[in-house]
């Protein structure tokens, strides 16, 4: 069974609706045992924005990357405005040597260190209800890049 951190963006209503069918595909997939997604994951008591709220925050999601077996990103970005949280949590799990299954749904180009750094590359968030979390099959981007 797998242990999923789900990295993405969830700053307005299309990112969340995105970040949703991801949870929903991932907690489908009878080979996913838990999936962490920060948007869940909250640390009550602590009012967002504050030194200690950043920093604990900060401390509990590198944390789960570290007890992920696999990352999951959504990466649909606009051109060059990437979400630097997600770029931050893909960049240390590929350090960690995590795999690292980009979601990618829009039709945008993607910056080359996503497309070099992922293991499997999908396109629709309800093919991860079927991803094969046991042998994690590669797949690669094959668009452009910037």
């Amino acid at each position: 069974m797998t242990n999923v951190y789900l990295a993405g963006p969830f700053f307005d209503d299309e990112q969340i609706s995105r970040i949703e069918r991801a949870e929903k595909a991932l907690a489908a997939n009878p080979q996913v045992n838990r999936v962490f997604s920060p948007r869940l994951s909250e640390i009550a008591g602590l009012t967002m924005g504050t030194p200690e709220w950043a920093t604990q925050t900060f401390q509990m999601d590198v944390h789960q990357i570290d007890e992920a077996d696999v990352v999951v990103a959504l990466v649909d970005f606009v051109d060059d405005q990437v979400d630097s949280g997600t770029a931050f949590e893909i960049g240390y799990a590929f350090h960690s040597d995590k795999p690292i299954i980009v979601l990618h749904e829009k039709d945008t180009i993607l910056n080359l260190m996503l497309a070099e750094g992922l293991h499997a590359y999908l396109q629709k968030a309800e093919s991860l209800a079927a991803y094969d979390f046991t042998n994690l099959p590669e797949s690669h981007y094959h668009g452009k890049v910037f």
